[in-house]
């Protein structure tokens, strides 16, 4: 049997004096603070036990990958209408691409990209009022978690309010396409807040059991097993942007990455994994982070495609 944690520790030591590492997010004021030396790694099995190395216990912004739990709170809101208003393909685009907006009639390719979670943050608004949708965001992921110390980043979400402008010209189009029915303030300032979560690897890897589990954590069942498998589908396609193929390929698992360097990857069945370098590649990707990804896929078999994972073993 594999011994998951010194699997992860010799990969954290392999990378520790990569030479390419990366982009930190500049345009984003405190991340790029964030020192690209950083390096974390978390692990949780399906049994329940919890692997980590490096800065695993460091909280980082996780950015885009709270597009999956927010698409999660959506989906429990909504249903499948939610497809009314945004896509299921890959955009092939940068994540706060406009271009396809036009030909596309204000309908985002997917819930992934930037113009897709904030009709996502629409949605949620058509319910909730703004405190009440970041309130949702935090108890939901504290319980994912088991961990209610998880707190929203004020000085990242201010100054992502202050210097978002792609994201206010997305919002701003996508109304005049009348796929953005609040005020488009207050969308963004929700959507600013959920990219603001500060979570550590550890965190991000039990947060994503469910999706590992088939809907079920701790006993307790998230979402179905159909749309756990749905969700995951998503990941595996749309989860990391124009360079999503990519991911798939070299990685073959469901996964969502954000720019403040983190990726969230399932192992369905297996593992939920949470790995976090800030330096980014030209995709917004963390480049370490997919590489620690890569290396852990190829000694472990854990790839969707392994014949031994599809059947189970």
């Amino acid at each position: 049997m594999t011994d998951i944690s010194a699997l992860i520790a010799g990969i954290a030591e392999e990378l520790r004096f990569a030479d390419n590492r990366g982009k930190v997010a500049n345009y984003i004021p405190p991340l790029a603070l964030v020192p690209d030396t950083r390096f974390g790694m978390a692990v949780v099995m399906a049994d329940g036990t919890v692997h980590t190395a490096g800065d695993a216990e460091e909280p980082f912004s996780i950015q885009s990958i709270s597009k999956v739990f927010a698409l999660t709170l959506a989906l429990g809101a909504v249903g499948d209408q939610l497809w009314h208003r945004v896509g299921r393909e890959p955009s092939g685009s940068a994540f706060h691409s406009i271009v396809q907006l036009e030909t596309e009639h204000g309908i985002p390719r997917n819930p992934f990209i930037n113009a897709g979670a904030i009709v996502v943050c629409d949605v949620l608004l058509g319910r909730l009022q703004p405190r009440e949708a970041i309130g949702q965001m935090l108890r939901f992921v504290r319980e994912l978690a088991g961990d209610d110390t998880i707190a929203i980043d004020e000085t990242v979400a201010r100054a992502e309010q202050d210097g978002g402008f792609r994201n206010k010209a997305l919002a701003n189009y996508m109304r005049a396409f009348g796929n953005i029915e609040g005020e488009v303030d207050l969308v963004l300032g929700t959507y600013f807040h959920f990219c603001a979560l500060a979570m550590s690897c550890r965190q991000l890897a039990m947060a994503g059991r469910f999706l590992m589990g088939g809907g079920v954590s701790d006993g307790h069942r998230v979402v179905t097993e159909k749309r756990a498998r749905r969700i995951n589908a998503l990941m595996m396609s749309c989860g990391h942007y124009d360079n999503s193929g990519d991911f798939a390929y070299r990685i073959g698992l469901p996964g969502k990455s954000g720019v403040g360097g983190g990726i969230l990857a399932v192992a369905p069945g297996i593992a939920s994994i949470a790995v976090w370098s800030p330096g980014l590649n030209a995709s917004g990707n963390s480049q370490l982070g997919q590489l620690a990804l890569e290396r852990l896929v190829q000694r472990t078999g854990w790839s969707v495609f392994e014949p031994r994972l599809s059947q189970g073993l």
